[in-house]
């Protein structure tokens, strides 16, 4: 026989399923609420039924003490059962269903009573106060037990006190009232619960539902692996609310927008500011993968609404992505030049070898003093201007390929830059993005020139860039400089739009400005303003931090 099965432990305790605690914890609120209400009525309706009779008594009194002739009556009759005092008293008596009135003269004898033995007797409680002149409303033991009493001197004509005038109102009546409001009070009561349970139940459905039954354990490690998952991928993520407020804000969004968790509960406008990045999380920009820039990062967005109004949206850093396409623009231009050089170089070997065939000696000479002068004039003439070495090859290696395009780059003779940039590298992308796209404007323009002017006064370096392309329109001179925005088909290897944000902000980091206006003779001619590009004369330049990614394209 196989051995008897354990049997099984009662558990005790809450359901595991959400909707069923809820509804219990509801329901026993609902049930403690109409108890505490009733027992919280049923405490000062006892003192307001107690107070209702004290002043029911008084009145009755007051009543009583301004009849014509019963304070003569008092004064002139001895105090008997037949007596018209008695007489009058138990008239009032019987017609307010008073307990008893009692009438007694100044010492406290008794006038009038219900029960006609007590007449002539003092009477049980002390009369003073009411002797004195005072009324007086109270509950107390007497010859007929515990009633609500009211009590007022009885005056003469003149309007001295002769006696006084006790009410009284049985306290077993007020009881009564008491104990025939409580079941109207429980009806009540349980009305309120009942209502209260059904809405229970209501609101534990829609909790159901929400929750889709599960228990609260479940629902906790969901919110243990959501925590997880936010904070441990790579990618940042930014929740807002149905009114446009942030509500979740992982490490990596907060890295990527340098901002902490004090954005939470605000908009994206009061968070990171007016701008591109703002625009794109409130849903004021829509489409996929779009680009913005946050400080030096480049950053790809994604937004998508949510079932209850709000919306998620996920952001990924392509910094190094765009720095990656942008060195590969360059090599391919350093290619192309390469290539260009070689062309040209094989078609002057060719001149050469034809000239010394031919025994032409002297053109041959007078030919390759010719090729070598102007390379040589144009590096001279860069270098002369512009004493910084890296700007200074990067001018060098742009006119190259400006000639293999067909495009002629030339320093202004203006341009004065001494060897004192605080970030060269910065300056170098601000040339290589406006110097690039200058050159896609110009290519193919009859007569087609770019021409670079960099000037120093004090600290401050003014950059100038013309060219004899198209011009950007009026209306678009705002645009250009906006994350994203581009006329130009992008390459396959990134997107475009984002050189002339990158510049604008790096010259609005050092405090200056990058704007755009038209060339004298038609073109655009592109200007930025740096205040503190400069190291004051003397002291070696500061070591400076990693700029943003050089040849950004225009967003032209």
């Amino acid at each position: 026989m196989s051995p008897t099965p354990p049997a099984r432990r009662l558990r005790l305790g809450l359901p595991r399923r959400v909707f069923s605690q809820v509804l219990l914890m509801q329901v026993a609120i609902a049930a403690g609420v109409a108890v505490l209400a009733t027992g919280l009525f049923l405490a000062p309706l006892g003192d307001q039924l107690d107070d209702q009779a004290m002043r029911r008594a008084l009145a009755i009194a007051q009543t009583t003490a301004q009849q014509p002739g019963l304070a003569k009556d008092l004064r002139d009759t001895p105090p008997s059962p037949n007596g018209p005092v008695q007489q009058e008293a138990e008239r009032i008596r019987k017609a307010t269903q008073a307990e008893y009135i009692v009438v007694m003269d100044w010492r406290g004898v008794r006038w009038s009573h219900t029960d006609p033995k007590q007449i002539g007797g003092i009477v049980s409680t002390d009369p003073g106060q009411a002797l004195a002149g005072h009324e007086v409303m109270e509950i107390d033991d007497g010859t007929l037990g515990r009633s609500a009493r009211g009590k007022v001197p009885l005056r003469d004509g003149d309007g001295t006190v002769v006696g006084a005038v006790s009410v009284g109102i049985a306290y077993d009546s007020v009881r009564g009232r008491l104990i025939h409001a409580i079941p109207g009070l429980l009806a009540y009561a349980g009305g309120a619960l009942a209502v209260g349970a059904l809405a229970a139940w209501l609101i534990s459905r829609r909790v159901h539902r929400q929750t889709r039954d599960l228990a609260f354990s479940d629902i906790a490690a969901l919110l243990s692996e959501r925590e997880a998952m936010l904070h441990g991928i790579r990618e940042g993520v930014v929740a807002l609310d149905r009114t446009g407020r942030i509500r979740l804000v992982n490490d990596e969004a907060q890295r990527l927008l340098g901002l902490g968790d004090t954005m939470v509960g605000r908009t994206p406008d009061e968070a990171l500011g007016a701008g591109r990045t703002a625009d794109v999380l409130a849903g004021r920009v829509t489409g996929t993968d779009l680009l913005t820039v946050r400080g030096q990062r480049v950053l790809v967005a994604n937004r998508m609404p949510t079932d209850d109004g709000g919306a998620v949206a996920t952001l990924r850093d392509r910094t190094e992505l765009e720095q990656l396409g942008r060195e590969l623009d360059s090599t391919r231009g350093l290619i192309d030049a390469l290539r260009a050089q070689d062309h040209e170089h094989a078609n002057r070997m060719h001149t050469l070898l034809g000239l010394l065939e031919l025994e032409m000696y002297d053109d041959a000479v007078d030919f390759v003093g010719e090729v070598v002068g102007d390379h040589r004039a144009t590096s001279e003439q860069i270098t002369e201007r512009v004493e910084d070495p890296l700007l200074a090859a990067l001018l060098v290696g742009k006119a190259t390929v400006a000639a293999e395009r067909g495009v002629a780059l030339g320093v202004s003779d203006r341009t004065r830059l001494p060897d004192r940039l605080v970030d060269p590298q910065g300056l170098v992308t601000v040339v290589g993005n406006l110097v690039d796209n200058a050159l896609d404007a110009a290519a193919g323009t009859p007569h087609a020139r770019v021409e670079v002017e960099l000037r120093s006064e004090g600290r401050t370096v003014t950059l100038r860039v013309r060219d004899t392309g198209p011009g950007i329109p009026p209306e678009n001179r705002e645009l250009i400089f906006t994350e994203g925005w581009s006329t130009k088909k992008p390459p396959a290897h990134r997107e475009r739009g984002i050189g002339l944000s990158l510049v604008r902000r790096l010259a609005e980091r050092q405090g200056g400005s990058a704007t755009v206006g038209e060339a004298h003779g038609g073109g655009a001619e592109f200007t930025v303003v740096l205040p503190e590009a400069l190291t004051e004369p003397g002291p070696e330049p500061a070591l400076t931090a990693p700029s943003v990614p050089q040849h950004a394209e225009e967003g032209s």
